[in-house]
This record gives structure tokens, sequence and C-alpha cells, in this order.
């Protein structure tokens, strides 16, 4: 009897190879899920991650810290960008508040001074003008000066402190003295050449203009041009005459970025802009 039952045990099918075959239609199985997934790809899923792989290339951020932005994070981003935006607008619209504000005081300034030179008489031998970066005022140097001199004349120095009186109501602004002459050489002890001559006139003037004390001299300078800055050709008796002058700039500090590239401006500038007549 044992026998026989041992035999019958021996013809029994060998099942083993189920083990493998499972293990095969799993991973086939496996193989078709992957494959379905790639061909169902989510576009939009697929950009976000594209700008993920961009910016942490571009930003030095790696890829498992960019994993790790949150929608909360982004919107916090786009949050931050908005009020930037609104920053620089209220920037901007504050700079052209002052811009108006600027523009409407030199106005005020210029007729204060055109209608103290249309009082006294003195059409003749002041001028302003106002243009992009300045207000200008042009003074012929008989209304100031001795021939080939530099010191004030007694009676014009009322007019330099009047011109301080009306200057003072604006303060804030950076003034600029320049002294020009004509071409007529000049050689004596006090002045070797017309470069002394045209500067000694100018530092002259903005000291009358600095005895207001309510001005800051910080914002205060002079300087020359001699005979190389002329308004008239100088083989005239009157283009000598309107070429020998005291120019006072009152500067602008707003100007438009169409005509400098920030507040900063050169004194080359300045002298293309009293070159015009």
């Amino acid at each position: 009897m044992s026998k026989k039952r041992h035999e019958h045990h021996e013809e029994h099918a060998d099942e083993s190879w189920l083990l493998p075959y499972s293990d095969l239609m799993t991973l086939l199985l496996a193989l078709f899920i992957v494959l379905y997934a790639a061909s169902a790809v989510n576009t939009s899923k697929l950009e976000e991650m594209s700008k993920a792989f961009k910016t942490a290339f571009n930003s030095g951020i790696s890829i498992f810290e960019q994993g790790a932005i949150t929608e909360d994070d982004q919107m916090r981003k786009r949050t931050d960008e908005t009020d930037e935006r609104k920053d620089d607008g209220n920037k901007n619209k504050s700079r052209e508040a002052l811009m108006q504000q600027e523009q409407q005081n030199l106005e005020q300034l210029q007729k204060e001074l055109d209608k103290y030179i249309g009082k006294n008489g003195l059409s003749s031998q002041l001028d302003t003008q106002l243009n992009h970066s300045q207000l200008l005022i042009t003074i012929r140097d008989n209304a100031l000066f001795p021939s080939g001199s530099a010191s004030i004349k007694p009676d014009s120095q009322k007019l330099a402190k009047a011109i301080a009186q009306m200057l003072q109501q604006y303060p804030g602004y950076e003034i600029l003295i320049t002294g020009h002459t004509d071409n007529q050489p000049i050689k004596t002890a006090e002045f070797p050449s017309n470069w002394e001559l045209s500067s000694q006139r100018a530092l002259n003037f903005m000291k009358i203009l600095l005895e207001n004390g309510k001005f800051d001299p910080k914002h205060f300078s002079s300087t020359a041009k001699g005979e190389y800055r002329p308004l008239q050709p100088n083989d005239t008796d009157a283009g000598r005459a309107v070429n020998r002058r005291v120019e006072v700039s009152i500067l602008r500090n707003y100007i438009e970025p169409a005509d400098a590239n920030s507040n900063d401006r050169t004194l080359s500038a300045i002298a293309n802009d009293n070159k015009q007549p």
C-alpha cells in the first residue's frame, strides 16, 4: 500500500512555473500602465516642470529645492511682483507731481524777474529764458562792471541783491554763475587773459548773492567760459557787447529721462543750453 501511494505522488504535475509567470505578468501590466500614462501626459504639468527646470538652472536653485516650491509660494511671488509694479507706479506719479510743482515754481520766478526787469527799465540789460534744464538769467556786463574790470558797480549791487531776494523764495536749487567775455584780448597784472576776467566776474557776482544769509552756499558754484561761448559773432561792437555777460542758471531738480539718464547734469550740457540766444 505504501509503495503505491509513493508512486502516485511522483506522478503529480510540477506547478513551480507559476511564480515566474505571475511576476512576468505583473511587469507587463506595469509597463502598459507607464506607456498609457506617457501617452496621456498633462501638458500643463509638463510646462510647470519645464519652468521649474529653467528657474533652477538660471537661479542656481537645485531641482530638489525647486520641487519644494508650493502654490502658496507662487502666489506670494506674484503678489510681490504686483506690489513692486504698484510701487513703481506710485513713484512715477510722485515724480510727475514734483516735476509739475517745479515747473510752476520756475515759471513764477521767471514772472517775478521779468516784472522787475520791466519795472526798472532793464530789458536791454537782462533777459530770462526757461528751458528743459534750467531757468537762465543773462546779465550784460555793462550792467554790472566797468570796462575791463571785475568789480561790481556800487549801484549794480542793488540788482544782484534784488535777484537774490527773488531766488531765496525757491530754495533747494543748484545755482551756477558763469562768466563770459568777448574775444578782445586782455593782458594786465590782474587779468592775464579773458579766462581770469570771466572767472573773477562770475565769482564776484556769486559773492554778492551769498551775502543773503538765507542761502546755503553748498548749492552755489561759479565757472568761466572766457571768449569761447559767444552768442553773436565778435566782428561788430554790438555782437561783442552781447557776448560780454554773466549768466545765472537755476538748475532743475527733475528733468525728463529723454533729456538725461539721471539727475546728474554736466557743465557741458548746461553750456550748450546757454549758447541758445
